[in-house]
């Protein structure tokens, strides 16, 4: 499958100290690992984007964006169409703001900033109101809650088998138990491995999981019931919950959010 090259913008340096990028990615693109030396907030408002920073994987349905140090090498793909979002701070907006990758909540007001300069098409902010405006998501930038990453990944062995094999198919039910005979551990060893390596359990992780790959089936014109069926889910109604609890919407309203958008 031919993959499509993300272009990145080789500044000498940032043209402002906020700096707005916008754009419309097609499946199967990727950005090269790459550095530079200003912070960078990425976000997906469409669509889901795998993200590696630094070593780590990172996946952030829109709710989310992944924020990128200064001097921090990381690269992209994504397997469907997104629509991306970007905003470039110098290293003075960067203070307050985490000196490690992590992924950011993402407020409301901020979605309503990054979408309003994008359908004006705005990069650098030069009117008195924009630079108003960008003030603002800077500061909702910094108070953004913290979460250290989505969907975490493993070094584990054992535990990475599982993690990659439910990541090929998120709609295996197989029990924690058969994967704990598979990788040659007991039930309980790998439930503790899931809660010491990634913080959360097993469970916890594979609705996660389950949740990133709905938002990326729901771009089709499959039915609902026809996801959650291939997600795993016996019923249209428990696929229903699950998302609504994660997306705050059901997954009709999401898709029409997302195709008015």
């Amino acid at each position: 499958m031919r993959k499509n090259l993300i272009s990145v913008p080789e500044f000498d340096g940032l043209p402002a100290p906020v700096y707005f990028r916008y754009a419309e990615i097609e499946a199967h693109s990727h950005a090269e690992p790459h550095v530079h030396a200003w912070g960078s907030l990425d976000y997906v408002a469409r669509g889901v984007m795998r993200f590696e920073v630094d070593g780590r994987r990172f996946m952030s349905p829109p709710q989310y964006a992944v924020w990128v140090p200064p001097n921090t090498e990381h690269s992209a793909y994504n397997a469907q169409a997104i629509v991306y979002r970007s905003v470039y701070l110098d290293a003075e907006h960067c203070q307050h703001l985490p000196t490690t990758p992590v992924t950011l909540a993402i407020s409301d007001i901020l979605k309503a900033i990054l979408s309003d300069f994008a359908r004006r098409d705005i990069n650098i902010p030069e009117t008195e109101a924009d630079i108003r405006l960008a003030r603002v998501l800077v500061d909702q930038l910094r108070q953004a809650p913290v979460h250290q990453c989505y969907l975490p990944y493993a070094s584990h062995p054992g535990l990475l088998h599982v993690l990659e094999a439910l990541q090929h198919q998120p709609g295996d039910n197989r029990p924690l138990g058969q994967w704990a005979e598979q990788v040659h551990v007991s039930e309980r060893t790998l439930a503790r491995l899931f809660v010491r390596e990634l913080g959360m359990s097993f469970g916890e992780w594979r609705q996660r999981l389950r949740f990133l790959a709905a938002i990326e089936a729901l771009e089709s014109a499959r039915s609902v019931q026809d996801v959650g069926f291939d997600l795993g889910y016996s019923t249209s109604s428990a696929f229903i919950a699950m998302f609504a609890r994660q997306a705050g919407c059901t997954p009709e309203q999401y898709r029409r959010q997302v195709r008015s958008r």
